[in-house]
């Protein structure tokens, strides 16, 4: 069946269901909203009144932070109403989704009124955290039976990339391929095929895991700030690690997934995991559940002198104290490692009490997962998705146990009364030692079923770029370059927050000049967390704070000369960035032939923040942007001014969509791919059309036109009423009209035609001297020390 999804119905407008809307209509869905009638009114009341309840919770939801939508006009998407008066309403949406509360009499009351009023063929899924989804379905007509599921999607939806498919028995395999599709490809996610068993996938992994801890806390007598640096970014979990996760989830809802998997799962042999330690059971009688209550483990606060503050819980009397700052041996050498792998090793491997910790966690995770096994999903794979899309690990249990060795994990673990499911003793006796393995750019699981290794879903739809080290064309101690197959080659540079330095740009250079010698074009991308936070500050500090500024006027123009050969190569270069593309790392996109960007991309020229002007083409592009702008009968002041202020005030994109109405992006030339997995392999197919339609290089320009005083005035008029305001500090006005200078071509007595080159030149002087002034020299000081620019 060729199906396709126009509009869908999202019954429920709570903290799930109003932001399960506004991620379809980011997508450009037209969407249904429906909740409750208002109980105060009354027949021949207005729209406004009845639906009081669901516009209340819409306008929560827009106006929440992170924002929910992809930018703020795709709310208009989304049109609201009541269960009252608009349930009939459903029978003309393709897709209609249940998200009201975690009760099954109130689901199946809901989905009995949806089999009335459904059109045959319409899909219907269930959000839910844990209820069996077969009792939803039990009464329901037959067409409902076929094309209904759950639909498990992970808070805040937008940016968690976890989506559970649970089918039931009377589930129609083609619904199931469609939802596992197109939540992939359109929605972006990470879809995880899950069996109907309590709390599925992610949470029955992730909750045992965190109880887990909570049990190993109070045996090793840890403190909770112990446990979070110990399962943060240490070891390759989120910021949030496991006590601010479930301050952020809820405590509540913690203890009901717990007393839920205990009560349903009899035979689950590590049952005793779940249950509820008396001084959880404490918090929650208390209403210390976390930030819905405003207090969980931590509590905002302020000190004596008024100064913010977190404090966390002490455990034995509910009171709050000041946060400590652990040491542990092993976490002090770990430190010093940057690859997680090796850092892991590390850390179970010491001898002190963190340790031992990490090394009865990891025992305690592989026995569960090992007995989970075919019982909530017959591929091992599966829960790593799902753990890492749903908890935001950055490695998989089943990759954790192949960092750590399995073997002699195996042997480790029964030594000190861990067993493991038969399965995995069958795997290592027939002398398979690994649960995934890397050959020839593809990656394989082991398969229970054949005793053998079986290829990872996707292929050639999820590049991996570290996966073709095996075809590594060059390299440096910052960058390697591989060739991706089909004669393109890929470019990745591993530094901290993927920063641009002097390896980094000679990377660039050299890959561009190996791939004009006989390949067809340059894929510029990675797959860590973020693309790059721009350039290396650090570099620039020292240079300045040296005053040598031969070598600091060499570094520009090096940056300079590198994004313009990115812009005129013979060959097609695309960059495909995710997460934090900033500073250089927005304008290496801007210099691109095309850019492939991740939903989630967040991008700005941000280089005010330490008080100097975009100097590696960013201010000359966002000029020759504008004159483009302005020819094609956009007002010359408006465009020259909206792109000034994008660069002055830093803005940064929050999402890839919200790039293209900065200006960042081009429309009808970048794209966005929603699932960020796939934008390698789109930029590289990107690269092998472009080749093939034959690519020829852009020749430099030099008919960008500049106002000269004309617009100089205007702009200086606007900065001084800003400071006039009290908008802007002394500083600012420096920076700004600088900005203003090079924007306009300088001092020019008329509107005229520059190069590219004249722009350069403008940008890196202006850089250059910013550099010189001390309170720019502070600013970069505070951001090496804190990360945050001064103000004042």
């Amino acid at each position: 069946m060729n199906r396709k999804i126009k509009n869908v119905a999202v019954l429920g407008s709570g903290v799930m269901g109003s932001r399960i809307a506004s991620l379809f209509a980011g997508i450009g869905v037209k969407v249904l909203l429906l909740d409750i009638l208002n109980k105060e009114a009354k027949d021949g009341d207005s729209k406004k009144i009845r639906n009081k309840i669901v516009d209340d919770a819409l306008n929560n939801a827009l106006k929440s932070s992170p924002a929910a939508v992809y930018k703020k006009s795709d709310a208009a998407l989304i049109t609201t109403g009541n269960f009252t008066d608009n349930m009939k309403d459903i029978s003309n949406y393709d897709w209609i989704i249940e998200v009201v509360v975690e009760r099954l009499d109130i689901k199946q009351s809901i989905l009995s009124e949806v089999d009335k009023f459904r059109k045959q063929g319409t899909l219907i899924t269930s959000n839910t955290s844990g209820i069996p989804i077969h009792m939803m379905a039990e009464g329901r007509s037959e067409d409902f039976k076929k094309h209904f599921c759950g639909t498990h999607f992970f808070n805040p939806p937008r940016y968690l990339r976890l989506l559970e498919i649970i089918p039931t028995s009377s589930t129609d395999t083609e619904v199931v391929n469609f939802l596992m599709d197109y939540g992939d490809r359109f929605l972006g996610k990470t879809t995880v095929l899950c069996k109907d068993t309590p709390a599925f996938i992610a949470n029955r992994i992730g909750v045992f895991s965190i109880m887990s801890i909570m049990h190993l806390m109070d045996k090793l007598s840890l403190s909770i700030d112990d446990v979070e640096l110990l399962t943060g970014p240490l070891t390759g979990r989120p910021k949030s690690a496991t006590f601010r996760t479930a301050d952020v989830v809820g405590i509540d809802t913690l203890v009901k997934v717990a007393k839920g998997v205990k009560d349903n799962c009899p035979n689950d042999e590590a049952s005793e995991i779940f249950k509820i330690p008396t001084w959880l059971n404490a918090m929650t009688e208390a209403n210390l559940i976390g930030d819905k209550s405003g207090s969980g483990f931590f509590k905002k606060s302020k000190s004596a002198e008024g100064k913010k503050e977190i404090l966390v819980i002490d455990l034995n009397t509910l009171q709050y104290k000041p946060r400590n700052k652990p040491k542990f041996a092993s976490v002090e050498a770990a430190k010093q490692v940057e690859d997680l792998k090796e850092r892991l090793k590390i850390l179970v491997n010491g001898k002190d009490k963190a340790s031992e910790f990490l090394k009865l966690f990891h025992y305690s995770l592989f026995s569960y997962i090992s007995f989970r096994i075919p019982e909530i999903s017959d591929e091992l794979y599966r829960l790593d998705e799902a753990i890492k899309a749903g908890f935001g690990w950055t490695v998989g249990a089943f990759e954790s146990w192949d960092i750590l060795g399995v073997e002699n994990t195996v042997k480790e673990m029964k030594a000190a009364g861990y067993s493991v499911s038969g399965w995995v003793d069958k795997m290592l006796g027939s002398g398979i030692k690994n649960f995934y393995k890397t050959e020839n750019g593809k990656r394989y699981y082991y398969d229970l079923n054949s005793n053998s290794y079986s290829p990872l879903p996707g292929g050639e739809a999820f590049l991996v770029m570290k996966n073709f080290s095996y075809q590594t064309v060059w390299k440096n101690s910052a960058c390697r370059l591989y060739h991706l197959n089909d004669d393109v080659l890929g470019l990745e540079w591993y530094t901290k927050m993927g920063s641009i330095g002097g390896e980094v740009l000679e990377g660039i250079q050299k890959s561009i000049g190996i791939a004009e010698e006989k390949y067809k074009g340059l894929v510029i991308a990675n797959n860590d967390a973020n693309f790059s936070a721009g350039a290396n500050v650090g570099m620039i500090f020292m240079l300045a704070i040296e005053q040598d500024y031969d070598e600091l006027d060499m570094a520009i123009r090096l940056f300079q000369k590198t994004m313009m050969r990115v812009r005129h190569s013979s060959i097609p270069v695309v960059i495909a960035p995710h997460g934090l593309a900033l500073g250089g790392g927005c304008e290496i996109c801007l210099h691109a032939d095309k850019v492939i960007a991740a939903a989630e991309t967040y991008t700005g020229l941000v280089e005010v923040g330490i008080g100097v002007i975009p100097g590696g083409g960013g201010t000359k592009e966002f000029v020759l942007r504008a004159s483009d702008e302005t020819h094609n009968g956009e007002p010359e002041t408006i465009t020259l001014q909206n792109r000034f202020l994008t660069i002055a005030t830093a803005k940064v994109s929050t999402s890839a969509a919200e790039a293209y109405d900065l200006g960042i992006y081009r429309k009808g030339l970048d794209e966005i791919c929603m699932n960020q997995d796939r934008r390698i392999a789109e930029a590289k197919a990107a690269v092998i059309t472009m080749y093939d339609e034959g690519y020829v290089m852009p020749v430099e320009r030099d008919d960008i036109r500049v106002g000269g005083r004309a617009n100089l005035g205007a702009l200086y008029a606007g900065i001084n009423g800003m400071w006039r305001g009290g908008y802007a500090t002394d500083h600012d006005v420096v920076v700004a009209k600088k900005l203003a200078y090079v924007m306009c071509g300088g001092d020019l007595s008329e509107p005229t035609l520059v190069t590219e080159q004249y722009l350069l030149n403008l940008e890196r002087e202006a850089f250059l001297s910013l550099c010189g002034e001390k309170k720019t020299l502070e600013r970069i000081q505070s951001i090496l020390k804190t990360g945050k620019p001064l103000r004042n």
